[in-house]
């Protein structure tokens, strides 16, 4: 058996990423999933661009605040307390409108836990903020 508490805050920020991101499968000893934790001020994209996963499922639990994820067909709007489902194979790209009152804060988990499965989604119907060009 093996337990762990880990503090967050205490987990220090991936740097060059466009927003906040604090990598905690690590801290907490997890192998089978990967998990993040996001904080994006408005007008601020949550890493990666707009793409898709050849193999790992992603899930997005929203904290506070809304999230933006544009897919091919639509832009979601996921509030706090939702949470945001996303298939293999299924182009999303998730962000902080730059029209938001507020930031918003998310726990982001993928399984499984790989590297270099993400494939980018080339797209020109929408400028940088998400909305339609």
């Amino acid at each position: 058996m093996g337990y762990r508490v880990v503090d967050a805050e205490s987990v220090d920020p991936e740097p060059d990423r466009p927003c906040e991101c604090r990598k905690l499968a690590g801290p907490a000893g997890l192998t089978a999933v990967a998990l993040n934790r996001f904080r994006a001020e408005p007008g601020e994209q949550i890493p990666l661009a707009y793409h898709s996963h050849e193999t790992q499922e992603e899930a997005f639990y929203v904290l506070s605040g809304t999230l933006a994820v544009e897919t091919p067909d639509r832009t979601y709007a996921v509030a706090a307390g939702e949470l945001f489902a996303v298939d293999p194979d299924s182009p999303q790209r998730a962000h902080n409108p730059a029209s938001a009152d507020e930031a918003v804060e998310l726990l982001a988990v993928g399984a499984p836990p790989v590297d270099g499965d993400a494939v980018p989604y080339e797209t020109t119907t929408a400028d940088p903020d998400g909305t339609d060009a």
